[in-house]
């Protein structure tokens, strides 16, 4: 009979599978075990669909009553756009549930283990927390502050710099290491860049050549200086394009850009006299429901995301290759002394083709 951590393993696996369709709720897997076999499982498959719970319970291939229920993410009490599952798990007649760890939810927060240990059943709690933590992430800082949680993407020389000093810089990485690039972006609900990044490239930040849903776009541009034809303004998608620029900006093109279907969006301005980005997030997470930001440049916007601590994961693609005198992937920060310095911990170090792909997290 397999463990607990065991199963548990296979419903977070499950939970992967709503990956890009279920934010700005969690990702959440169920499995129904009885008698040593699973005879249900299911996931949170789309976003207002039924819970992980109900998809497991439905598709039960015999009576769960006695059966065992696995969930990565406490059963909600509440009624949402879909009915809560704690009284479903106890209509149903389900003896133990395994949660991995509590919803951070302040609707659920604890109430629905309650709900089912008020009702006689077994509750066995923290079966693989770190990983059902680390697969909603995004989700917890979200939920208890409004602001979404912010991961920088750097493509790298081994010398730290992400173009030549002419600009050049497509392409410092491999294509394994851009592909995987745009699996991440699919797991994002925006992806950000600067100006300079914008005008320098002209990305189009959708995802290719694999399934999956494309980000919104968060193109900063404090004067409003960008061409209107940049691919993200003229493409399939520009319906997803927020462009961001200083408030008090009258130009021409801003009333071309929201003809053209681009959302606009007036920001306040802060250091450097650049767009006041700790606003600009409160907003988009608040307002537009944007729960998880990829910023991908660039070296000016990296600067102050660090210099205003709003960081809260990295990832590093470093080509093994030397530049020399180029443009850096931080910009101009600086810190005063190793004390000071942006604090990271390594979550791990990954092969990308000839790359390197680091991860690592703010340290708390």
């Amino acid at each position: 009979m397999q463990s607990h951590d065991e199963i548990m393993e296979h419903t977070l696996r499950l939970a992967l599978r709503g990956t890009g369709k279920v934010s700005p709720n969690p990702r959440v897997g169920c499995t129904i075990v009885k008698d040593g076999r699973i005879i249900g499982e299911g996931w949170h498959r789309e976003f207002g669909g039924p819970h992980a719970e109900v998809d497991a319970l439905n598709r039960c291939t015999e009576d769960p009553v006695d059966a065992i229920a696995y969930v990565n993410l406490e059963p909600c009490a509440h009624s949402g756009k879909t009915p809560p599952c704690a009284p479903l798990l106890i209509e149903k007649g389900i003896r133990t549930v395994v949660v991995a760890m509590q919803d951070p939810n302040p609707l659920v927060a604890g109430k629905g283990i309650a709900q089912l240990r008020d009702a006689g059943i077994e509750v066995i709690e923290n079966i693989c927390q770190e990983q059902a933590f680390w697969l909603n992430r995004t989700f917890v800082k979200h939920i208890l502050t409004g602001f979404p949680y912010i991961v920088g993407k750097i493509a790298q020389s081994l010398d730290g710099c992400i173009a030549t000093a002419s600009g050049e810089s497509q392409w410092i990485t491999c294509e394994e290491s851009r592909q995987e690039v745009h699996r991440m972006r699919s797991e994002f609900d925006a992806v950000m860049i600067g100006r300079g990044t914008a005008e320098a490239d002209d990305p189009s930040l959708t995802i290719h050549s694999m399934p999956g849903r494309n980000p919104m776009r968060i193109i900063l541009d404090t004067q409003c200086s960008l061409p209107i034809s940049l691919k993200v303004f003229n493409d399939e998608f520009r319906g997803l394009t927020l462009y961001c620029h200083g408030e008090h900006i009258e130009h021409e093109r801003l009333q071309c850009l929201q003809e053209m279907g681009i959302q606009t969006i007036a920001c306040a301005l802060g250091t450097h006299q650049h767009i006041d980005i700790p606003s600009l997030c409160t907003k988009l997470g608040r307002e537009y429901g944007i729960g998880s930001i990829l910023v991908e440049g660039g070296g000016i916007l990296m600067q102050e995301l660090m210099e205003q601590a709003l960081l809260d994961e990295l990832h590093l693609f470093i080509a093994p290759i030397m530049i020399g005198q180029g443009k850096r992937a931080s910009g101009d920060y600086s810190a005063q002394s190793l004390a000071e310095a942006y604090s990271l911990h390594c979550k791990g170090v990954l092969q990308s083709g000839d790359d390197i792909h680091v991860i690592a997290v703010k340290s708390t």
